[in-house]
């Protein structure tokens, strides 16, 4: 049944204002996502950063996507690299998610205090107790906006976790991270 009344919308209209991005932002921020590292590794220099943007496409063939800012070192090195990992965080991740969304993280040392595995597929840096894995190869690249959109064919997949860090997803919502309960 349709309710009566009008929403009291706030429209976009050609170039958007600082105030129209602000609202985006709050507002976009109410979009519950899980939390995954990207990594990938091109000219022997491993790049990873922290992600909530992706999500399976297909299940036939297993294909997954990923959105990347487009001028960052992590998009420039998945586009050129083309191959990739995502790596699914568990709660016990948050302190490797925090580091990997930092700007200004180091280019060399990068995963020095991260613990990971080389996935057999790529070669990309799998986080150790990762819920799930995916090792892709990039079949397409998209700009939007600032960012690319990666879709990726998964080569390789996996779980590292424990069964206590199953029912336990790292999540990001109203601008942090957040965990399911019990």
């Amino acid at each position: 049944m349709e309710t009566p009344g009008s929403l009291d919308a706030h429209r976009l209209a050609g170039v958007q204002s600082d105030a129209d991005i602000d609202l985006y932002r709050r507002l976009s921020a109410d979009i519950t996502a899980g939390v995954a590292v990207v990594s990938t590794s091109l000219r022997n220099r491993d790049y990873a950063a922290t992600v909530t943007g992706f999500l399976s496409v297909s299940y036939d063939p297993p294909t997954m996507l990923v959105s990347l800012y487009a001028e960052s070192r992590i998009g420039e090195a998945v586009e050129e690299a083309g191959t990739w990992a995502l790596s699914l965080l568990s709660g016990r991740h948050q302190g490797a998610a925090n580091w990997l969304a930092s700007p200004g993280t180091p280019l060399q040392g990068l995963l020095a205090q991260v613990p990971f595995r080389r996935g057999p597929a790529t070669g990309s840096a799998i986080l150790d107790g990762a819920l799930a894995y995916f090792e892709m190869r990039t079949v397409s690249v998209h700009p939007a906006a600032t960012h690319l959109i990666v879709v990726g064919e998964v080569l390789a997949m996996g779980s590292g976790a424990s069964p206590a860090d199953a029912p336990d997803p790292l999540v990001h919502f109203g601008s942090g991270y957040r965990h399911l309960a019990p």
